[in-house]
């Protein structure tokens, strides 16, 4: 899973950069660069969370299509997903623990509904 940062001006609203009365938040270096670090981050997360949301929409929908060969190849790929995102600390790790577990306890009803 590769992410692609866009330049920071095309992705960032405004107040991104400044507080609620128009001026600039930082007023010492080592403040302006925590206000860098932070919008970097904030971009990175959001992708990320982006990401996980994706590879589990596709699980869910082919669990609804009742197609356990597509959500099986889905599974293992938002399974990757979610693990990295809980080791980078982007969601915590029991959460990507939990949507995992749920999401194999559907397909192994699936697969058990398909052949029972």
């Amino acid at each position: 899973m590769t992410i692609a940062l866009q330049p920071l001006d095309c992705r960032l609203p405004r107040y991104f950069l400044r507080d609620f009365r128009g001026f600039s938040v930082a007023n010492h270096p080592s403040s302006e660069k925590r206000n860098r670090q932070r919008i970097k981050r904030t971009l990175r997360n959001r992708a990320v969370k982006s990401a996980v949301r994706t590879q589990v929409k596709t699980v869910r929908e082919a669990i609804a299509a009742k197609d356990p060969k597509a959500a099986a190849v889905a599974l293992a790929e938002a399974s990757v997903t979610l693990a990295k995102a809980a080791g980078k600390g982007t969601i915590p790790k029991k959460t990507a623990s939990r949507k995992a577990s749920r999401l194999a306890k559907s397909l192994h009803a699936l697969t058990a509904a398909a052949k029972g």
